[in-house]
């Protein structure tokens, strides 16, 4: 079945029409820069244009920075803070799925991607603007997890060691490599899970700090969806709603 999958990011939003089926985009994906300030008004806006885009009427999954319960958004900590208590799918249309980005991420990266057909716990990490996280133990999300804001050394892990603070203080792969590594192994050491996935945008470049992180018998693999992994989850959270 085909669905209508919406990524919203902290620096851009994305959109493209899925096979929920095979797990493909079925038209080229749209990205349009998020507004500043990201008011709901002024994402509602881009999420309408990206509807209008695709002339779309069918099935819409939105995905949301930040914790989401029952259709109402909790928490808002790389968006504006205007968005905490938004019913999110009053705001987006009463036929509108939504749910947390990461968990979308997951969804997909699970049932199509290097999660699949792995039975133990699984946790995927998104590194963009800040950290996401999606929790999986036999299959089954454990929805809104927010391990990105977890202390390390005192500070949240993504003021630490997301791919916007690499960017931000233009630290080489080694060095960023070594934050990384460190957030890992926290991780690790909580959970104990048995296969570590990365996403977000930088999950393209996993060659560049991959080799260099070493968790031991816990396998850390770069997502194969990559940034389309949100808006395949999305659709998929849309049509199996």
């Amino acid at each position: 079945m085909e669905a209508l999958g919406i990524d919203i990011g902290g620096s851009g939003i994305k959109g493209a029409t899925v096979d929920t089926v095979a797990g493909e985009l079925t038209r080229e994906r749209l990205r349009i820069p998020t507004p500043e300030p990201s008011t709901p008004a002024a994402v509602a806006t881009v999420v309408r244009e990206i509807v209008e885009h695709f002339s779309w009427t069918g099935p819409v999954g939105v995905t949301f920075p930040g914790v989401v319960l029952n259709g109402v958004i909790r928490t808002a900590a790389n968006v504006d803070r205007s968005w905490i208590g938004v019913n999110g799918e009053e705001l987006f249309g009463a036929g509108a799925a939504l749910l947390n980005d990461a968990d979308a991420a997951g969804v997909a990266e699970v049932a199509f991607g290097a999660g699949r057909d792995h039975a133990g716990a699984v946790l995927m990490l998104t590194f963009g603007t800040g950290i996401g996280s999606a929790l999986f133990t036999g299959g089954r999300l454990v929805p809104n997890t927010e391990f990105g804001h977890v202390e390390v050394r005192g500070k949240e892990a993504e003021h630490r060691a997301s791919d916007q603070v690499r960017e931000k203080h233009d630290l080489s792969w080694e060095k960023w490599a070594e934050h990384v590594q460190e957030y890992l192994l926290h991780m690790r050491d909580l959970l104990w899970p048995s296969l570590i996935i990365i996403g977000g945008g930088v999950s393209k470049k996993a060659d560049r700090f991959l080799p260099l992180i070493d968790l031991g018998d816990t396998p850390v693999v770069p997502a194969v969806l990559r940034n389309e992994a949100g808006i395949i989850g999305a659709a998929m959270t849309a049509v199996n709603r």
